[in-house]
């Protein structure tokens, strides 16, 4: 008999569906400190959560018989990933399953800001008759301009709905084709500033990582048309409500709508929701009966089906394998990862087509994980929720075709892996080999042949090659007290250029990249963290 505990609350519907499960037993037991949490634990196979409960820290540590984490939802923040593929855990997800929601509240929030829908609310239960002052600020969305900061799930559910009211619908999103834009009716642009300058409004629909935190900043703001209006129905910290506030406050701003905060629940003498001109919901975007239900049907299969019969569906952190093929195409797998990761911080991710070579021993494996995962790490930053079950999907519905090709020989290497990401401006090629007792590298980037391992953070610098460059590199980082682990160089005759990898030992700060970009010789400088 397997042990579940439903430590958040879901749906009656998903709760339901353990009964048809022999072997399961459920506990319901929500509301947990992470003490009390604790202390139970150790007694459970399986875990099923929403947002609320954290499966972190001195929680996963004391979960000694956990086989499977399900999340009734998209994200997984709320989760240690990483923590608990180390103590073989399985992490999985529920993708899709309140898009839908999250899109129509995005919508509510657009009307209610346009017709002064919560002053007037507001207004009226005060016994108030504010008709003349509400309508010189009420204003219609038919042929306003709607810009959308990604494209995804969410995203293209909000074009569609704003297309149906009338509204022009311009994105920005580095992953999606111009062919994907053509069908879904929008128009993309390659800059973002572009959905600053001419949107009336801007709607986010980002994950949250490194690239996108304060995205919307005072700089940012100040690229706005005057009066535009900010919609965030996807992750607080996007937005920098300091300076969402400041705007606000100056008119720059003209109104916001905001699902998600920085500190949830957010604190009640909070400026930002006491302004007139912000309409606020408390995180109710994925929180509609629907969404609940699918979420927790999803989530009730997905464990038992693990629990039961060691089917994965959905999973995070791992393909669907049985153990000896996993064991057998783990280095492949890491090594995709790593390449598509590698190229989406430094390549243009406008991408069309993905190619990839399978060549040598690796011909003789099942190469469709290895091919997800490295789509995983190529289109992390862009698609919430992906995972080993829907990367591929994903990709094909952004507009990018995936091309798979297999040769038993490899001339280079005992098996190789080539990446061929064709986009606007051509195509940019990196191979990666696996060696004895599972060791991966890569080896080559466009001309450039190299062998390093991709591992930690990384500068990845293209310069003109000429005497003395290696030295001012070597000059600036010491100064810098940063230690130098590894250095790779790969060299370009005819082109006279260069192309280097620098390990660095910890973070490379951000100032290091401001007087590296000051060497003359210097063409390129990125910095790079492969995880």
């Amino acid at each position: 008999m397997f042990k579940v505990l439903i430590a958040d609350n879901v749906a009656d519907e998903g709760l339901n569906v353990f009964k048809d499960y022999k072997g399961i037993h459920v506990d319901v037991n929500t509301g947990l400190s992470p003490d009390e949490l604790a202390k139970i634990i150790g007694d459970y196979d399986g875990l099923v959560v929403r947002s609320a409960t954290k499966f972190k820290g001195e929680v996963l540590e004391k979960a000694v018989k956990m086989k499977v984490v399900g999340r009734a939802g998209a994200g997984v923040d709320n989760i240690d990933v990483d923590a608990a593929s180390q103590k073989g855990i399985i992490v999985m997800n529920t993708p899709g399953g309140n898009s839908s929601a999250v899109a129509e509240l995005t919508i509510a929030l657009i009307m209610a800001l346009s017709r002064n829908i919560g002053k007037a609310n507001i207004t009226m239960k005060d016994g108030k008759w504010e008709k003349k002052a509400l309508a010189k600020t009420s204003v219609e969305i038919a042929g306003k301009i709607l810009g959308l900061l990604g494209a995804g799930n969410i995203g293209s559910i909000v074009a569609n709905r704003a297309l149906g009211l009338k509204m022009e619908v311009l994105v920005y999103d580095p992953f999606l084709t111009e062919e994907k834009a053509s069908l879904m009716g929008v128009k993309k642009v390659d800059k973002i500033d572009d959905v600053y300058k001419k949107a009336d409004y801007i709607s986010l629909h980002l994950p949250k990582n490194e690239q996108t935190i304060n995205l919307i900043n005072k700089d940012t703001i100040s690229k706005m048309k005057d009066g535009v209006f900010l919609i965030n129905c996807a992750r607080g910290g996007i937005i920098n409500e300091k300076d969402l506030l400041d705007a606000l406050n100056s008119g720059k701003v003209r109104g916001a709508a905001l699902d998600v905060f920085e500190k949830e629940p957010v604190d009640p003498d909070n400026p930002l929701i006491k302004h007139p001109n912000i309409v606020c919901t408390p995180h109710l975007g994925a929180s509609s009966v629907e969404a609940q239900i699918n979420v927790a049907v999803a989530v009730a299969h997905q464990v038992s089906d693990y629990l039961i019969t060691g089917e994965i569906c959905n999973a995070i952190n791992t393909p669907s394998l049985d153990i000896g093929t996993r064991n057998l195409i783990t280095p492949y797998v890491t090594l995709a990862k790593k390449m598509g990761t590698l190229y989406r911080q430094f390549a243009n991710i406008n991408i069309s087509e993905v190619e990839i070579e399978y060549e040598g021993d690796v011909n003789n494996l099942p190469i469709s994980s290895i091919t997800t995962s490295l789509l995983i790490g190529l289109l992390k930053d862009s698609v919430e929720g992906i995972n080993f079950v829907n990367a591929q999907m994903m990709a094909k519905d952004m507009g990018i075709k995936i091309t798979e090709s297999k040769n038993p020989e490899s001339f280079d290497y005992a098996s190789q892996i080539t990446l061929i990401a064709n986009h606007k401006k051509g195509k940019t090629v990196i191979k990666g080999a696996v060696f004895k007792e599972g060791m991966i590298r890569i080896v080559e980037i466009d001309e450039f042949v190299l062998d390093f391992e991709p591992e930690g953070n990384l500068l990845l610098l293209m310069n003109k090659d000429m005497p003395g460059f290696i030295g001012e590199i070597g000059t600036i980082i010491g100064n810098a007290g940063l230690n130098i682990a590894n250095m790779e160089l790969g060299r370009n005759k005819e082109a006279k250029k260069a192309l280097s990898f620098i390990q660095i030992d910890g973070d490379i700060p951000d100032d290091i990249i401001d007087k590296i970009t000051k060497i003359k010789t210097l063409e390129k400088v990125y910095k790079i963290n492969m995880g």
